[in-house]
């Protein structure tokens, strides 16, 4: 006997039409945006940096070293300490934000609420607006089905739009064999990217290769990085046992899911795909969300706050 399995998906699950991703600037202001642990570059900008210098933003007095700005010298506590002190400020330096968007096809599926190319899509439009309304420069690559977009970094509305538009396009762009890997498109990203710069990759990482893993290596190396991991409910535990008719799109074929090691190994596959992502990032200090398509965005994506991008945060997979 066929099994029906009920999708729970409206239309707007199965794509992102720019009006739902221009709204989520309401809910975006609920995001917290902290700060990236440690800036690498010298431009101004909002964020405090490891850097000290002759910045704005008041650090410490300490001894007065051969070297200082002789206008650094701190008067008062010269006075009264009898030996001269120099005011250190550390600087303000910008991070510049990047976004790497998977809407390749393995991501055009879910049967909770919304594709995991929709949930993508979402949570992306959510950090940019965050990060555009902290006054931070937002810049995307987005891998789709026929071609992948770049969006430079920029501040300016027409290229916020024109980023939120070329999204909900990749997000209706079902057909197509892409002509590129993921795995190329992080590898694009980590040539653009410059150091300081605050990273988020969203993707289900199911074809995540070596190629990829030494892109996500070097990004690290030199950004504040976060994966969002986003997966189905479908893929982490088999269906009820029965029989189920599939299709790619293009082809259909029926399994069953009635036996033991069926359920076994669909498990199994899941979990050893995600202990892998888990190990791989801890080793890298990468940040991990795992992010499911009927999870509330918000509850997820609120721990930015807590300084998230050094700490496996989210569901647990």
């Amino acid at each position: 006997m066929d099994t029906t399995v009920d999708l729970g998906i409206t239309g707007n699950g199965v794509v992102a039409p720019l009006g739902e991703l221009v709204e989520l600037r309401r809910d975006a202001s609920q995001l917290g945006h902290p700060p990236a642990s440690g800036a690498r570059h010298a431009l101004a900008g909002p964020y405090l940096s490891a850097f000290r210098g002759g910045g704005i933003e008041f650090d410490e007095v300490r001894a007065y070293q051969p070297g200082d700005d002789v206008r650094s010298i701190d008067w008062r506590v010269t006075a009264r300490t009898g030996r001269p002190h120099s005011r250190i400020f550390r600087e303000e330096r910008e991070r510049p934000i990047w976004l790497g968007i998977d809407q390749g096809r393995e991501m055009h599926f879910g049967t909770r609420r919304a594709f995991k190319s929709v949930v993508a899509a979402r949570a992306a439009a959510l950090l940019a607006w965050s990060a555009r309304d902290h006054g931070d420069r937002v810049g995307a690559i987005i891998r789709s089905t026929d071609q992948t977009y770049e969006h430079p970094t920029s501040r300016t509305e027409s290229h916020f739009f024109a980023f939120l538009s070329t999204l909900s396009d990749a997000s209706e762009r079902h057909e197509g064999e892409g002509l590129e890997s993921f795995d190329d498109t992080l590898t694009r990203l980590a040539a653009r990217a410059r150091s300081g710069s605050k990273i988020y990759l969203l993707s289900d990482f199911s074809n995540l290769g070596e190629t990829g893993r030494r892109a996500i290596a070097h990004l690290a190396s030199q950004a504040d990085l976060t994966c969002l991991a986003i997966y189905d409910a479908l893929e982490a535990s088999p269906p009820p046992p029965g029989d189920y008719r599939v299709s790619n799109g293009q082809e259909v074929c029926t399994f069953s899911s009635g036996s033991k090691g069926f359920k076994k190994n669909w498990a199994l596959e899941f979990t050893t795909r995600w202990s892998e992502m888990t190990e791989f990032c801890q080793s890298h200090r990468v940040g991990l969300i795992a992010l499911r398509t009927d999870d509330d965005l918000i509850d997820i994506l609120g721990p930015l706050q807590n300084d998230f991008g050094r700490s496996q945060k989210g569901r647990a997979a």
